[in-house]
């Protein structure tokens, strides 16, 4: 498979300021609306999620696209005392993020900066964990922020991904789609005020590889053992992969 998705530079900037434009607008309702429009079931996803991460004491971790830093908090509660690093490229995302950090006198243990997954500002080989909650399917070119986590985490460390995926058995399919196309964009009307914004939230799921996909994409940036676990009848999918241990 070639895994060369990436688009001309002039489109992807366009996505980029896109994308941003759409967090920074749903902000102050996003974790209400993650409520509403997967049922909470997100909270069981992350939760299956650390199972599988198996996190100990003292590791660290980089959460990518982190918006209101769910997923940094559990992470760095899960660790006790491992420097953990949240980064999205939404301040107003970060915002919400930090008063929760803050809730959970977490700051000295938290550090919450505002970056491009595409371009990650650490050096090589420094996390044990680097993760992404439903946020790949938003960048403009997923295959260079899989190599950028895969830099960035330690030899044996572990790429994390959870993300909503596509539904492969019918009837449930045919209700999925109807429900995130025709029904989800109202729901962002009624309870955020905002019919465009969660309008373009399928669009981005069609675009998406689906499970399968997904973990060949994985294994061709190089990660080993990749797993891809479907969830909730496959409207979310958690895909693991490890970064090669030279020492084994």
């Amino acid at each position: 498979m070639n895994i060369n998705t990436s688009e001309p530079q002039t489109n992807a900037n366009d996505q980029y300021d896109h994308v941003q434009s759409v967090f920074e607008s749903i902000a102050p309702k996003y974790d209400i609306m993650n409520d509403i429009l997967s049922f909470r079931r997100h909270k069981a996803w992350r939760k299956f999620t650390m199972k599988k991460m198996a996190m100990k004491p003292g590791d660290t971790a980089i959460d990518l696209c982190c918006g209101t830093c769910d997923w940094t908090l559990s992470m760095a509660e899960a660790s006790g005392t491992g420097q953990v690093i949240g980064l999205d490229f939404s301040p107003n995302m970060l915002k919400v993020g930090e008063s929760k950090v803050k809730a959970k006198h977490l700051e000295n243990q938290i550090t919450l900066v505002q970056g491009n997954a595409m371009d990650l500002p650490f050096e090589d080989n420094r996390f044990d964990y680097a993760t992404i909650g439903f946020g790949l399917r938003n960048v403009p070119d997923l295959v260079k922020v899989l190599q950028e986590m895969k830099r960035v985490v330690k030899p044996g460390g572990m790429v994390v991904c959870l993300e909503l995926s596509k539904p492969t058995w019918q009837p449930f399919k045919g209700l999925y789609y109807f429900y995130f196309q025709q029904i989800l964009p109202n729901l962002g009307k009624l309870f955020a005020k905002r019919y465009e914004q969660y309008k373009w939230l399928p669009d981005s799921l069609a675009l998406f590889p689906g499970r399968e996909e997904l973990a060949s994409i994985f294994r061709e940036v190089g990660l080993q053992h990749v797993k891809a676990y479907p969830l909730t009848g496959g409207i979310a999918a958690l895909h693991i992969g490890i970064k090669e241990n030279r020492h084994v």
